[in-house]
């Protein structure tokens, strides 16, 4: 197995665990926060229920893009299905939008009727145990993804770590909700604005790929790099251009070769950089010839 096939599969298993992991403790911890919103009555703590299960669905989406992702690509999907993914968190980014939207007018509704909230020691013990799992959860998925420099298992430790701040967030509301009666409408409304954030964060993550981005540059550098290794000169690559089906990539670029080099030769030169990055970096190339 290469080196480049090693790191998707470490990406993919750990993505699993790591995934599997949040989808079980945030709906653990979902259950736990939304019975003690009901309880108290605390639009707040309901709204911080709703963001923790949107880690989990989120989460969903990492497992179901690497489930699918791994099915070969067919006569109708002939880049594979490595895109489900990001369709996927369109569907729940939009669902998002509503329930925060929701929230925040449920939220409003409450302050105009100058509604108070008493907290109880449930509230406050349901409230410490999410901080201190998704903190632990932050933990283990920074593990991961020093193992396998996975930014997605990185960027899920931080979405970890939001949770966890917005749970402080209202661990005060609960201390001064005997002095403010204003405040669990408040911080119904800054949870929901937080639910927000993230779906944005999910919905650019998303359309992004979706709609095509140029090349990172460190790439590029690297493809240049294995060109000049393999030919033994500079063929000046570029016109370079990335299609992303997940960890699928296919990659489309110019080189330049010497116009008395047969046609043999050429075809030789070029797909030996073809076999290298599919063997260093797991890219599919396709190699266009400007004589020189």
């Amino acid at each position: 197995m290469s080196n480049a096939l090693k790191r998707v599969h470490d990406s993919r298993y750990y993505a699993y665990l790591e995934g599997w992991v949040s989808v079980v403790a945030n709906i653990f911890l979902f259950i736990l926060k939304y019975w003690a919103g009901v309880a108290t009555g605390s639009i707040a703590i309901i709204v911080d229920a709703w963001h923790t299960l949107s880690d989990s669905l989120s989460s969903i989406v990492v497992l179901f893009g690497v489930r699918l992702g791994q099915k070969p690509a067919d006569k109708e999907h002939p880049f594979g299905h490595g895109r489900a993914e990001w369709i996927a968190s369109l569907v729940i980014g939009m669902m998002l939008v509503v329930i925060a939207l929701n929230f925040i007018r449920e939220s409003w509704v409450k302050l105009q009727a100058h509604e108070p909230t008493v907290y109880g020691t449930f509230a406050i013990v349901a409230t410490v145990v999410s901080i201190l799992t998704k903190e632990a959860m932050a933990q283990f998925a920074l593990w991961t993804s020093r193992i396998t420099d996975s930014l997605i298992l990185k960027a899920d430790a931080w979405h970890h770590r939001s949770d966890a701040l917005s749970s402080i967030i209202i661990l005060v509301g609960i201390f001064l909700g005997p002095h403010l009666w204003w405040i669990d409408g408040v911080l119904g409304i800054l949870v929901a604005l937080m639910i927000l954030w993230a779906t944005w964060k999910i919905l650019l993550d998303s359309v992004n790929p979706l709609l095509g981005r140029a090349p990172d540059p460190h790439l590029v550098e690297e493809v240049k790099a294995i060109c000049t290794a393999i030919s033994g000169q500079n063929v000046a690559p570029h016109h370079f251009h990335l299609h992303q089906y997940g960890d699928h990539l296919e990659l489309t670029f110019h080189i330049r070769l010497h116009r008395h080099l047969s046609l043999d030769e050429a075809h030789v030169v070029s797909s030996k950089i073809v076999d290298s990055l599919r063997q260093q970096k797991s890219i599919e190339a396709t190699i266009h010839i400007d004589p020189i």
